[in-house]
C-alpha cells in the first residue's frame, strides 16, 4: 500500500537566506500540517560536494537546525534528521548508482555549473550527489517532494531510477511527484538576473534571515533596480524592480496586484524601505528565536538524533527488502 509521504532537505550552510525561506522553509512548515507522514532531512553528506571545513561543517549543521526550528518546523509534526545518522542513504545510493549511467548525470547542469567552480575538474562525489537525492527520497518510499524549479531535473532522476528498479526487480518503489513552489524564484539584490544565493561574493546580494534590521536595509538600498522610477512588475525588462515586488509580495501574502496598487505613487528609492520594513516585520520574531535556540546546542544535536532514530526505524525494514531483492541476503 503507498502512503502519502513527503520527504524534503536542506543543505547546512548556516542560516538560511531568504530565498530558501520563501522558497522552500515556508512550504515545509505548511506541509507539516497537511500530512502525517514527513521527513525532512540536515543534508551534511551532500554538503561535502563542496570543499568545507570540519568545524564550519559542525557549526553549519547546528546553525541550520536551529534556523528551520525558529521558521515554524515542528518535530512532533514530522521527522527532522541529519542525513549521516542513517547510513541507510549511502547504502541505497550505492544500490542505485549501479542502475544509473554516466552520460545522464553528466547531461546534469548542477554539474556543468559546479564543476567549473573546481577548475573544470569536479569530484566524483560532485557528479554523483543527485544518485544519493534519489536514495534520500526512495529509501522512504516517498511519494512527493517540494522542490524548486532549478531540482526539477534531479527529480526526474530519482523517478527515473525508481522506475528502473521497478521493471528489474519488480514493482517497488512509488514514483515520486514533484510539489512545486508557488512562490516566484528570489534572486539576487546586485544581479537580478540570476537566483540570491549564499554562495554570492556579494555580501550585499543576500538577505539571511538573521540580518539585523540596519543590515536589511542597507542591502535593500543597494538593490540593483533601474533608471525608471515608477513601481512596476515586468520580470523580462525590469527584473531588479519585479524581484522586489516579488519580495514584498511573498512576505506579506499579498497577490502582486495588492503590492502594486499599494506602491502606487511610490519612486523605487521609497518602495525600497517598504520592502526592508515588509522583511523586517516578518524576520523580527524568527531572528530573535535562531538566537535563543543556538544557545542550546545540546537540543539542537538531540533533535537531529531523535529525528534520526525515527527515520531508521522507517527505513530499515524498507532497505531489508532492497537487500533480499537485490540479492543481498
Amino acid at each position: 500500500m503507498v502512503v502519502d509521504r513527503i520527504f524534503s532537505g536542506i543543505q547546512p550552510t548556516g542560516t538560511p537566506h531568504l530565498g530558501n525561506y520563501l522558497g522552500a522553509i515556508q512550504n515545509w512548515v505548511n506541509l507539516q500540517d497537511e500530512c502525517s507522514s514527513v521527513l525532512y532531512s540536515v543534508m551534511d553528506m551532500h554538503s561535502l560536494t563542496m570543499p568545507k571545513e570540519p568545524a564550519v561543517l559542525r557549526q553549519n549543521i547546528l546553525d541550520t537546525t536551529a534556523a528551520v526550528l525558529a521558521c515554524g518546523i515542528d518535530p512532533k509534526k514530522c521527522f527532522l534528521f541529519r542525513q549521516s545518522l542513517v547510513p541507510e542513504h549511502a547504502e541505497l545510493a550505492w544500490i542505485l548508482g549501479c542502475l544509473t549511467n554516466v552520460p545522464r548525470l553528466l547531461r546534469l547542469p548542477q554539474w556543468k555549473m559546479k564543476r567549473a567552480s573546481q577548475n573544470n575538474e569536479g569530484t566524483v562525489g560532485l557528479l554523483t550527489y543527485p544518485v544519493l537525492q534519489a536514495a534520500d527520497i526512495l529509501l522512504y518510499k516517498s511519494t512527493h517532494v517540494p522542490v524548486g524549479e532549478d531540482q526539477v531535473l534531479h527529480l526526474e532522476l530519482a523517478q527515473d531510477i525508481a522506475q528502473h528498479f521497478n521493471k528489474k526487480y519488480g514493482e517497488f518503489f512509488p514514483v515520486p511527484k514533484a510539489i512545486l513552489s508557488r512562490t516566484k524564484k528570489i534572486k539576487s539584490l546586485r544581479d537580478p538576473t540570476v537566483k540570491m544565493s549564499k554562495s554570492d561574493p556579494q555580501k550585499l546580494a543576500t538577505i539571511n534571515i538573521a540580518d539585523s534590521p540596519d543590515e536589511i536595509v542597507l542591502k535593500f538600498r543597494k538593490a540593483v533596480t533601474d533608471f525608471t522610477s515608477e513601481v512596476t512588475y515586468d520580470p523580462d525588462s525590469r527584473p531588479g524592480v519585479s524581484n522586489l515586488v516579488s519580495i514584498h509580495a511573498a512576505v506579506t501574502g499579498l497577490s502582486i496586484k495588492e503590492v502594486l496598487d499599494q506602491a502606487a505613487g511610490l519612486d523605487t528609492a521609497h518602495y525600497k524601505k517598504v520592502v526592508a520594513e515588509s522583511v523586517i516585520q516578518k524576520f523580527a520574531p524568527i531572528r530573535n528565536e535562531i538566537k535563543k535556540l543556538q544557545e542550546d546546542k545540546s537540543h539542537l544535536i538531540k533533535v537531529l538524533e531523535d529525528g534520526a532514530e525515527k527515520a531508521k526505524e522507517l527505513a530499515a525494514p524498507i532497505y531489508q527488502e532492497i537487500r533480499r531483492l537485490v540479492g543481498f541476503q
